[in-house]
């Protein structure tokens, strides 16, 4: 994969931290965790709105960021709508690597099976869904980093 391409979004699911009422630690980790293997990653603050979620992952796709992964709003709480806001924007979902990311966190946490967050391709990007924990972020994102190139290089038509 060309170094140029590896541009990722981390968007931060919370009410909380989008009114300024709780600092985000899981965005800014999972930032720090991609930029550790090489990817440039910026961090968005979005409100657990369903308009909000889908319209920034599909700003941040159409303008060039090869891995969206979202913290936050995954859980089974009223205002938890990440899922939602993920599932119509993917063309084709990967549930192995949302499988994956939640038996990892049970090891850690059994409530991590709570967890309904998806992961897929849109438009050539990798689209994964983290609980808002910093837990699920230092276990997620090592998951997703075992897969992300290569599928985003697949999505471009990359040899297998």
């Amino acid at each position: 994969m060309d170094p140029n391409q590896k541009r990722a979004t981390v968007i931060t699911v919370s009410d909380r931290s989008f009114a300024g009422d709780r600092e985000d630690v899981s965005g800014p980790l999972a930032a720090e965790l991609l930029g550790e293997s090489g990817w440039t990653a910026e961090v968005i603050v979005v409100p657990d709105d369903r308009d909000a979620i889908a319209s920034v992952i599909t700003e941040v796709v159409d303008a060039g960021a090869g891995l969206v992964v979202t913290t936050g709003g995954t859980g089974v709480g009223p205002r938890d709508v990440t899922p939602e806001a993920t599932e119509p924007l993917l063309s084709r979902v990967l549930p192995g690597v949302a499988e994956e990311i939640r038996r990892v966190g049970v090891v850690a946490l059994p409530h991590a099976m709570l967890s309904r967050g998806l992961a897929g391709m849109r438009n050539g990007a990798l689209v994964v869904n983290l609980a808002g924990s910093t837990g699920a972020v230092r276990d997620g994102v090592p998951v997703v980093l075992q897969i992300a190139d290569h599928a985003v290089a697949q999505a471009a038509g990359g040899d297998h």
